[in-house]
């Protein structure tokens, strides 16, 4: 097969992270018979509260299949800070697993490297016909105009958790703005305690704050013609206005710099430190770990700046991709539509705090229906999708990792100008344009 992996690869360079193709043998070379049936390998991304989590759930889901079909799942969950390399990685080994999640931002830049099968009006009748997904999901399965190579698992949207006490005590109530927010933020820091708390070391949290909080002033970081476009106004001002949550407001903890993952933002909040979060629904059974109960917090759309477009997300979410060279097309195509499947999404979606992918489906990830009722409006009403571009990811790594250098200049007394964040994306862009 051709492949073209440039932008993709060299995303996993920046990643740097050494991986040997001995530890990512997978499910291709996997055609043995158990039970009377074939044996496929899973890469499955880490969505619980750890990678036992993930597996003490996925496990008898997976037995489940085996008992339905005679199709053995070998599973392996990969957490997130090494599963874009180990993709990378069986992308140019050819060692790769059958069936994959994919972050669904990455689709488009996946596709591009030929890999991986294409969801084609075959493909998608085996798995139960392309209808049965939401629109919104299904957006982000691959470039605009092409068959798809990947298809909704996770639904996923960004809210801003609000502690109720905190407000409350403070007299407050929750913001409608992003004016309102910062105010809130500066308001409520005090007492050791800060406003917010951000991964502001997680280059993937920095970058989708920086699409999202462009998308509000009405920028996009790519043309139509898919060029980077990382320098307008729109997008710097954007930036600036993040950013200010800690340089400005004083609304957030310097030492969040060094919050390389949603998760410790997370405890931060369920631990009385910090009373707003921006946090996927899917931070819910996190809140619920650190002894949080549902009905202490709270959660509205994040706010856009009055006149501001109402974006309150990018279209988050988990996909599942076939490799092309799977020796086990119709049995990985029957554990796609298992998995996609009403029931095994209801089991899932209760488990992982996720959205439902399926159309006319009610959420199931919390009892709490007026959280519900406001993550289904975020995910449908209020999201945009990530740059359908193959140098999507290439934006991801190189606009977050100049946010993270950003917050840690702030963090150790340093100040971040407009100018300084125009400096920073046009290295960023080059960088991009240079990748091809």
């Amino acid at each position: 097969m051709t492949v073209k992996i440039r932008t993709f690869a060299a995303a996993a360079a920046i990643a740097a992270l050494a991986i040997t193709a001995t530890g990512c043998s997978g499910g291709n070379n996997n055609s043995s018979a158990d039970g009377g049936g074939k044996t496929l390998t899973y890469w499955a991304s880490n969505q619980g509260t750890s990678l036992d989590n993930d597996k003490e759930v996925l496990t008898p889901v997976l037995q489940k299949f085996q008992d339905e079909t005679g199709v053995k799942v070998n599973l392996e969950v990969i957490g997130w800070n090494d599963l874009q390399t180990r993709i990378q990685t069986a992308v140019t080994s050819g060692q790769a697993p059958d069936v994959l999640n994919i972050g669904n931002t990455w689709a488009a830049s996946l596709q591009s490297t030929g890999a991986f099968l294409p969801f084609d009006s075959a493909a998608f009748d085996a798995i139960g016909g392309k209808d049965k997904f939401v629109k919104t999901a299904m957006d982000t399965g691959g470039v605009p105009g092409q068959d798809p190579t990947s298809v909704p698992l996770y639904g996923l949207a960004y809210g801003l958790y609000y502690n109720k006490a905190m407000f409350k005590d403070a007299g407050l109530t929750p913001p409608t703005t992003w004016e309102e927010m910062a105010a809130d933020a500066k308001a409520l820091t005090k007492d050791g305690k800060y406003g917010f708390s951000l991964a502001a070391g997680s280059y993937t949290e920095n970058s989708h704050f920086a699409f999202i909080n462009a998308a509000q002033n009405g920028a996009d970081f790519f043309d139509a013609d898919g060029k980077p476009t990382f320098t307008s106004d729109g997008i710097v001002d954007g930036i600036a206005r993040y950013l200010d949550l800690m340089q400005t407001d004083k609304a957030v903890n310097p030492s969040n710099a060094q919050y390389d993952n949603g998760t410790q933002a997370i405890n931060d909040f369920a631990n009385g430190k910090a009373a707003m979060i921006l946090s996927q629904n899917n931070a819910d059974s996190s809140i619920a770990s650190q002894g949080m109960k549902n009905d202490e917090y709270g959660v509205v759309a994040f706010p856009a700046p009055e006149g501001g477009k109402p974006i309150a997300t990018m279209v988050a979410g988990i996909n599942m991709s076939i490799f092309k060279n799977t020796k086990n097309k119709d049995a990985a195509l029957e554990f796609v539509k298992f998995m996609t499947s009403e029931a095994t999404q209801a089991t899932l979606d209760k488990s992982f705090a996720a959205l439902p992918v399926l159309d006319g489906v009610t959420p199931s990830f919390t009892d709490n229906a007026e959280e519900a009722k406001t993550f289904s409006d975020i995910y449908s009403n209020k999201s945009k999708p990530l740059p359908l571009v193959a140098a999507e990811d290439q934006f991801e790594s190189t606009v977050g990792k100049a946010m993270n250098q950003m917050f840690a200049t702030i963090a150790s007394g340093g100040t971040v100008s407009k100018a300084d964040i125009k400096s920073a994306l046009t290295t960023a862009q080059q960088a991009v344009e240079a990748a091809g």
